[in-house]
């Protein structure tokens, strides 16, 4: 599972809609509709904020502006719209975004070398509009991959 902490819009159609079906997911789970998943790492941040399903419902929301930016039609009856709170911030480290950010680089190259090229001079990652940055290393619920 991964739920993107840094611009949605340096997502690829394939990012984009992986996102969606994930974060779908950790709605399921924080609404204790699943078995599985329910200590994935990921979760942590929603998990941990004063109202869990309005920050997951909220996440949702700017995942599904995104990919209406692109013309995809993903379907809002997934989403609590009633739960939907754009005050909601959750706060991520700068290690996390540029983390992330770097991540997001090696999969475009390999899938989107059109998307990669768009990003690829970026230098910092940046936070998505669910998330306000501060100074810090690499979120310690992160699965680092080398």
């Amino acid at each position: 599972m991964r739920l993107w902490s840094i611009k949605l819009e340096w997502l690829d159609s394939i990012g984009l809609v992986a996102l969606w079906r994930e974060a779908l997911l950790a709605k399921k789970v924080l609404n204790e509709m699943t078995k599985g998943y329910r200590n994935h790492p990921q979760l942590l941040r929603f998990k941990n904020c004063e109202k869990p399903l309005n920050a997951i419902n909220t996440y949702l929301f700017y995942v599904s502006e995104e990919a209406l930016k692109r013309g995809f039609n993903f379907n809002l009856g997934k989403i609590n719209v009633g739960l939907v709170d754009m005050s909601i911030t959750l706060k991520v480290s700068q290690g996390q975004l540029d983390y992330e950010l770097a991540l997001l680089k090696r999969k475009l190259k390999a899938r989107s070398i059109e998307k990669y090229r768009i990003i690829e001079g970026i230098p910092k990652g940046e936070p998505n509009r669910m998330f306000t940055s501060y100074d810090g290393s690499i979120e310690i619920w992160e699965k680092i991959k080398e």
